[in-house]
């Protein structure tokens, strides 16, 4: 019985990146083997085992066949003849398809070493078109490694373009895409994933709502960048520098959505986008199964987002019901991050990154006068029922009002 360490554990050592997992597969040897020796099994579809000690995983050497379309649609052999290059050949790059043996010897029967140094994401072999969720990981790969210098092979492009056309990608289960996706919004170019996915023609299949922005223009003096979708991937960059939050991301990622639904003839302008991308949104998010934080900030922040650049222009009554709207007295936190997310919106356009831009600190200053208005007072009052949520409201709106008066008005801000 040989074991060796596989995977991401060697491709980020020999990349000098960090990781905190490892994965073992070992050669050689039978499940009674492995229960002999301590090892728990929890593999359902097949062979793995958690260590007695580590609690790491160690799979038995394995083959595959395809049975079925889709990433399920396999069968899987292990046996103790099963070689350590037949296991590695099943796996989808040649980055993570090299082994480390106990005295740190490397296998690499596949180049992978030579494609970490050439900074190039490759297929392993032509089974890597039986799998689509292997174009989700190349692209969220191409995501990871974007600031190091990789970028796909253009023969591994032209393969996952040919599972495309084949509805290869048509056989994803939503579950699968958002967990790549999410991972990939985790990143620090998560624009990239977008990028890799459209290039292929799997955007069109898996984010249609997403895809559907590209060449659609707005007008040039708000959005020098014209084109919605550069705009979109221009916001999610912003994002990330503002937030490690995967919902803010996810929000300024569909944010415009409702650009997409605009009537050409109504071109560059967008009217009533905000309300347009609500149902695109709700759809979206029903079909990957996304989790409510992300969809529910994702849909103020689409609802919401022309209020919050449009602040200083806003009545204090107009912010009040804003504030209520988005459940901010209840929802603070979440408050704030509607605000980051219209802040990506703002400085996602092509010179104006740097620009200042005093919106959420202005609501956020509203938010809490509103919150600092002494209820329990007026409860002592003998006020109740819709007698005491008048004087609140009027409590709130008299301290926006006096926020209002005390800002300089004369300051320009950009809608």
């Amino acid at each position: 019985m040989q074991v060796y360490l596989v995977g991401g554990a060697v491709r980020d050592k020999l990349l000098g990146y960090p990781f905190h997992e490892r994965d073992w597969v070992v050669v050689g040897a039978t499940p009674e083997a492995m229960l002999e020796q301590g090892f728990t099994p929890v593999g359902k579809d097949f062979p793995v085992f958690l260590h007695p000690h580590s609690k790491e995983e160690y799979a038995l050497a394995r083959t595959e066949r395809k049975t079925a379309p889709g990433y399920t649609g396999f069968s899987f052999y292990a046996s103790p003849e099963v070689s350590l290059e037949d296991d590695l050949i099943r796996r989808d790059l040649t980055i993570n398809a090299i082994a480390e043996d106990e005295h740190g010897t490397l296998c690499d029967p596949f180049n992978g070493a030579q494609d970490i140094r050439d900074k190039k994401l490759r297929h392993v072999s032509d089974a890597f078109s039986e799998d689509p969720v292997r174009i989700l990981r190349t692209a969220r790969f191409a995501a990871r490694y974007h600031h190091l210098g990789f970028t796909v092979a253009e023969n591994t492009n032209a393969l996952m373009s040919d599972m495309v056309t084949n509805g290869e990608v048509d056989h994803l289960v939503a579950e699968r895409v958002w967990k790549e996706m999410s991972r990939a919004l985790d990143e620090r170019h998560p624009e990239v994933f977008f990028q890799v996915l459209r290039q292929c023609g799997a955007l069109a299949k898996i984010l249609p709502e997403l895809e559907q922005l590209f060449g659609v223009p707005q007008p040039a003096k708000h959005h020098p960048e014209i084109d919605t979708g550069v705009h979109t991937l221009l916001v999610l960059q912003q994002a990330v520098q503002l937030s490690d939050a995967t919902c803010v991301r996810f929000a300024a990622l569909v944010h415009d959505l409702g650009k997409g639904a605009t009537n050409p003839e109504q071109w560059p302008r967008h009217i009533n986008h905000e309300q347009q991308g609500l149902p695109l949104i709700k759809a979206l998010c029903k079909r990957l199964a996304v989790p409510n934080d992300c969809r529910d900030l994702a849909l103020l922040a689409a609802q919401f987002h022309t209020h919050v650049h449009r602040a200083f222009e806003l009545r204090p009554n107009t912010i009040l019901k804003l504030i209520k709207q988005t459940d901010a007295l209840r929802r603070p936190e979440r408050f704030t991050q509607l605000l980051l997310a219209c802040e990506a919106d703002s400085r996602g356009r092509t010179g104006f990154e740097n620009c200042h831009y005093p919106q959420p600190q202005y609501l956020q200053r509203a938010l809490e006068l509103c919150q600092a208005v002494d209820v329990k007072a007026l409860v002592e009052r003998g006020l109740q029922g819709a007698e005491l949520g008048a004087a609140i409201d009027a409590a709130r709106l008299a301290q926006l009002e006096t926020l209002k008066r005390q800002t300089d008005n004369g300051e320009e801000h950009q809608a």
